[in-house]
């Protein structure tokens, strides 16, 4: 028998039963309330009931004891006699646990047409008896509405429910579930139902739509990726290990795409080669788009129907409009200008159902004018432009098409805000100021003619043209193909000035204004009644619209307020739902230390500013070479600190307590006589003797005076007391708080430190941000640190006005 204590833990395990599979199945009608919407892909909600029975019915583990320590003391692994006991010791800590699978996956079966489908689980959160299931796993059961029908008799057929509440009895399919294991998944074969499916495009959509939304697949099912306003259609039709489903959850799975058949795969080779030749930035595709210059210069581009060339400008002057006109080739080309501006509000490109101004009419060239003054522009970090080729939706599945690319003319330029723009409805000749004296007005067309040939020309015109009759004034010949393709839109508000030439025209201004829209967004499914007023939804008010949270500075949508008193807090603070709920978390400030939620923090900061202009100056030292202030300063930007602890200067002099303390004395000098004895005996101790310190740049001081090349260096004592007579004279003079500046300065020598923050207040205070006091006040609190200097002024002191 080996003597190793680890060969007792496989001789225990051998005694352990087999690991059971899980078996449990129980019938649930499907909620008459439930919301497909709100649960993805294959998922489903089981009642709480459900999750007990399920514990109840999973198979128990035994979990062995650690094997890295003895539980007898008697247990020698070179005696083989204490085996026994050691192993009877060690099954008393092993653990008898329930262990439901990881993942937890079931097979659902319709008893009324015997569908079936594999499903991964939620939450356990349905009501009792009740089962929640996806818009997917109802689709793909052939599960319709449950209807609510007038009936007060107890039957009811075999796979039905029934809810009695005044005579109401809510009818609804019931649905088996079974609790099923599914292998981990290796291969899938999955087959287009449509042709023309290029991988670039669905590739990376599948994997990420699998990944969030799926826990298995099944045979036979049909899966559909979105794809903005399309979706990519795949048949199931084989796996590996083999069966009819697997689990994806953990797994590397291969995917192979196969067609239905021989023309699929002809036609889908041949729509990618087409869609290659179409590329971006080749001859017969869209133009690749990019910067676009502010200063004017035109930009010639072209664009394929349905597609976007997108363009943005990357800065312009703030204090200046923009302009952004767009002109065409062909003026039956229905191309159009959409604008947006690119900030932590709005996050997207413009699209025809998206964007935040545009201009869709069939008049060219197109004019977009973006006020200075206007709000969305003040935090744009860019303005982004996309111009685009109309597609009617009949033809928005047609991805071959023979039609040339559409040319057009971009250009960006700035104007004067002050200036309006011509109205584009404005015809020169209907004005009525003749261009030239004696010129007379046509009574059809309005031109201005000379009075000579007005009979003349009212003869011609009366009988070969016509005034449009709308009143938009313009005027066609009567047997043009213009004429009878003009329309005017009479269920617009203002139809004189609604109209077009083509019937391209007509049919884009139907679709765009007088066709309802359902908001794309998951989350929201909103319907409008018109794709203009989808666009501005989903720029505005819609819930899944992207933002750039101000707190935890992530792409999110901006969510929705449901109550009331929260969209009111919503408006009032400017916030999203979003930002308001993140805006909850609290933080420290900085500057105080107070607890203070996010979103008031702008708020509290502005508290602080306030405060910068009404807190008192620092007094600075009467002594040019020290770097102190009088009072003491801290952190928290008190001015008066040190007095307030009671370590003021203790002194009227206007020295702080180090300068002030080698001249303090007890004696009783109510004149300051024997004061100004002791700075004359300073000053010339200073002149005649030095201070003898390195650092000394005293002017007053030999030392001082030989560092900086000063001459005399030495200076006599008849000399010395008239260079100090005006300083002892002004010593005692006094002045207001406020008022330090007016004190005659005293020049005694300090501490290397003070002398250096001194030299450095004087480099901050030049810089013209900040007033001298406060660069000496940050710098002592600093203790000479200009990076912390910095900050303590940014935080406490007051700008220059």
């Amino acid at each position: 028998m080996d003597d190793d204590m680890s060969d007792i833990s496989p001789q225990i395990s051998r005694v352990q039963p087999p690991q059971l599979e899980l078996k449990w199945s129980s019938q649930f009608t499907v909620s008459s309330s439930s919301h497909p919407s709100r649960l993805p892909g294959d998922k489903l909600n089981l009642p709480p009931s459900a999750l007990e029975a399920l514990l109840a019915a999973a198979p128990t583990t035994v979990t062995d004891a650690p094997s890295n320590r003895s539980y007898t003391s008697t247990f020698d692994p070179g005696n083989p006699y204490t085996y026994a006991a050691e192993r009877a010791a060690r099954a008393q800590f092993q653990e008898h646990q329930k262990q439901l699978p990881q993942p937890l996956t079931f097979r659902l079966v319709n008893p009324q047409n015997d569908r079936i489908i594999y499903a991964g689980i939620r939450e356990f959160s349905a009501e009792e008896g009740e089962i929640e299931l996806s818009a997917f796993l109802r689709e793909a059961l052939d599960i319709q509405s449950e209807v609510a029908v007038q009936d007060t008799s107890a039957e009811r057929s075999d796979g039905e429910d029934e809810t009695m509440s005044n005579g109401i009895r809510a009818t609804g399919p019931r649905i088996t579930v079974h609790a099923a294991q599914l292998p981990k998944g290796t291969f899938v074969k999955l087959r287009p139902l449509e042709a023309g499916y290029d991988p670039e495009d669905w590739k990376a959509l599948l994997e990420q739509h699998l990944r969030a939304n799926f826990t298995t697949l099944t045979h036979g099912e049909v899966l559909s990726v979105p794809s903005g306003k399309s979706e990519y259609r795949f048949l199931v039709d084989g796996f590996k290990p083999e069966g009819d489903g697997i689990c994806i959850v953990d797994t590397d799975i291969e995917v192979d795409i196969e067609a239905l058949n021989e023309e699929q795969a002809r036609e889908t080779v041949k729509r990618i080669a087409e869609k290659a030749r179409k590329a971006p930035g080749t001859e017969h595709g869209s133009s690749v788009g990019g910067d676009l210059s502010i200063h004017g210069k035109s930009v010639e581009g072209q664009v394929i129907s349905g597609d976007y060339v997108d363009y943005q400008i990357p800065s312009w002057p703030r204090d200046h409009g923009v302009e952004i006109e767009l002109s065409v080739s062909d003026d039956e080309d229905e191309i159009d200008l959409y604008v947006s501006p690119f900030g932590a509000r709005q996050r997207i490109r413009p699209r025809e159902d998206e964007y935040l101004w545009a201009e869709t009419s069939s008049r060219y060239p197109k004019r977009i004018r973006l006020s200075p003054t206007n709000v969305e522009l003040e935090e744009a970090e860019a303005i982004y432009i996309s111009v685009h080729a109309f597609q009617p939706a009949s033809q928005l599945d047609e991805s071959v098409t023979s039609a040339a690319p559409k040319r057009f003319t971009l250009r960006a330029s700035v104007f004067d805000a002050k200036l309006s723009l011509p109205s584009e409805h404005s015809d020169p000749a209907s004005s009525a100021t003749p261009p030239t004296p004696g010129d007379v007005q046509c009574k059809n067309c309005h031109q201005w003619l000379p009075s000579a040939s007005l009979i003349l020309h009212e003869n011609f015109c009366l009988r070969n043209n016509i005034l449009c009759p709308h009143g938009c004034g313009r005027v066609f010949q009567k047997r043009s193909e213009t004429f009878k393709n003009h329309w005017h839109c009479e269920e617009c508000p203002d139809p004189a000035h609604t109209y077009g030439d083509t019937a391209l025209s007509k049919l884009k201004h139907d679709q765009l204004t007088h066709t309802p829209a359902t908001c794309p967004d998951a989350s929201c499914g909103m319907t409008l009644p018109s794709v203009a007023a989808l666009a501005q939804h989903r720029v505005t008010e819609c819930q899944g619209k992207m933002i750039l949270c101000q707190f935890c500075h992530l792409q999110v949508p901006q969510g929705v307020a449901d109550d009331p008193s929260v969209l009111a807090e919503c408006l009032m603070s400017n916030l999203t739902p979003h930002e308001l709920a993140d805006g909850a978390r609290t933080t420290e400030c900085h500057l105080c230390g107070k607890i203070v939620r996010l979103r008031d923090m702008r708020t509290h900061l502005l508290n602080h500013e306030l405060e910068k202009k009404s807190r008192l100056a620092p007094r600075v030292c009467r002594n040019v070479n020290c770097g102190r202030t009088l009072d003491g300063v801290n952190k928290s930007g008190d001015t008066r600190a040190g007095t307030r602890m009671g370590n003021g200067p203790g002194n009227d002099v206007g020295l702080c307590s180090t300068c002030f303390g080698p001249l303090y004395v007890s004696m009783y000098d109510p004149d300051g006589k024997a004061l100004k004895r002791r700075v004359e005996r300073r000053y010339l101790s200073q002149l005649l003797q030095g201070c003898g310190k390195s650092w000394c740049r005293n002017q007053f001081c030999k030392t001082g005076r030989t560092h900086m090349d000063v001459s005399p260096a030495a200076v006599p004592t008849k000399d010395a007391l008239p260079m100090i007579r005006p300083y002892l004279d002004a010593l005692l003079v006094k002045v207001a708080e406020g008022d330090e500046a007016d004190l005659k300065p005293l020049h005694f020598c300090v501490d290397e430190g003070s002398q250096k923050r001194r030299a450095l207040a004087e480099m901050l205070a030049a810089e013209g941000v900040y007033r001298f006091e406060w660069c000496v006040a940050a710098l002592e609190v600093e203790g000479g640190k200009i990076d912390g200097a910095r900050s303590w002024l940014e935080g406490w002191a007051p700008r220059k006005v």
